[in-house]
């Protein structure tokens, strides 16, 4: 794309909108393994209408950013995650693991041919979109014998304009979005696919996100459609739910639980019920909650809603942990403070 036209799009790319010039591909077959590696122009796909996936929904997908550093290089937040927690997709899907050796080159080959792409803008990064299909066309319930690996890039703005806001939560008492044994854990697509409908009721209803409990109770709080939970209570310390299959093991959640244990808070990673939320909101025990995921980072949550109840967390507003915990990630992101855990991956 000529400079000039890439640079209007620049100016304030809306999220998952503004697509670069290029994607990496790598491909998989039972005879040859993974091979055909390449960065070639963003072009469309052409599938045969038998291929797996569109049938078997066999897919799994990450989500990771580039940023530019104020030296003018780009560093990657935490890449070797994305990968581990790619082979670890690909396991529960039964697909063929992809090493994180080329996990990484794919995604550094895709930064490296379109770092223009980055935005100079604050709040701006490029947004990595890696993912695997099932590509043999057939029509048969086993597992493929072929697989594309494709990445993906766009560039992003700030998640919000004009600052950070508090969202407003729907509980969802009526669906579920994984159970015990599922593929609550990994990032497949038909885990947000079985959120959707849910998340169209919160907006039904008023409210920025949906937050899901778990399958077997419907009682103790799990995640968000798309993002992690925290709960911050009165004596400083944290709680986020357990890793039980059910969750999603976000690097962002991963981040914050190290910055917290750092800092020397209380952590606990244990059962936290939405009656325990209520009540806890409610008396004053619970001073903060937030939201937390690649895209937004971290977000306050300002609102509970449920089908009888509602209630305000905190002041309903951004609380003062949300706001550390915000500003130091965003910080070691963006190469501004000190990065003790070696979180960036600079590419020169």
């Amino acid at each position: 794309m000529p400079a000039n036209e890439r640079a209007a799009r620049l100016v304030d790319p809306v999220f998952g909108r503004v697509h670069t010039d290029h994607m990496a591909i790598l491909r998989w077959s039972q005879d040859k393994g993974w091979h055909d590696a390449k960065v070639t122009a963003r072009a469309a796909l052409t599938v045969d209408p038998a291929t797996a996936v569109l049938h078997y929904a066999q897919e799994i997908f990450e989500g990771l950013k580039a940023y530019r550093m104020e030296d003018g290089s780009a560093a990657l937040f935490r890449p070797d995650a994305n990968a581990r927690r790619f082979r670890d997709s690909a396991r529960r899907m039964a697909m063929p693991e992809l090493p994180d050796d080329l996990f990484l080159a794919s995604v550094e080959a895709l930064v490296r041919a379109d770092r223009e792409w980055i935005p100079t803008s604050e709040g701006g990064s490029l947004y990595l979109r890696p993912f695997m299909i099932a590509s043999e066309a057939f029509l048969g319930v086993k597992p493929s014998s072929e697989y594309l690996y494709i990445v993906l890039a766009s560039s992003v703005g700030s998640y919000w304009k004009g600052g950070v806001k508090p969202v407003s939560l729907w509980v969802s008492h009526d669906y579920t979005r994984a159970a015990p044994g599922g593929t609550g854990a990994a990032k497949c697509g038909g885990n947000y696919a079985t959120s959707l409908v849910a998340q169209a009721e919160a907006t039904r209803r008023g409210c920025d996100q949906v937050v899901f409990l778990d399958a077997a109770e419907r009682r103790w709080i799990e995640e968000l459609g798309g993002m992690n939970i925290f709960f911050v209570f009165d004596d400083g310390s944290i709680l986020t739910p357990p890793l039980t299959g059910t969750i999603l093991p976000g690097i962002t959640r991963d981040s914050i639980l190290t910055l917290a244990r750092d800092q020397g808070l209380t952590v606990r990673e244990q059962l936290y019920g939405i009656d325990q939320w209520r009540a806890d909101a409610e008396s004053g025990r619970i001073v903060e909650s937030f939201a937390c995921g690649t895209a937004a980072v971290v977000t306050p949550i300002g609102h509970v809603s449920g089908p009888d109840y509602g209630f305000q967390v905190g002041s309903g507003g951004m609380g003062q942990t949300t706001q550390r915990f915000l500003e130091q990630l965003t910080a070691i992101q963006r190469g501004r403070s000190p990065d003790p855990h070696h979180w960036l991956r600079r590419l020169g």
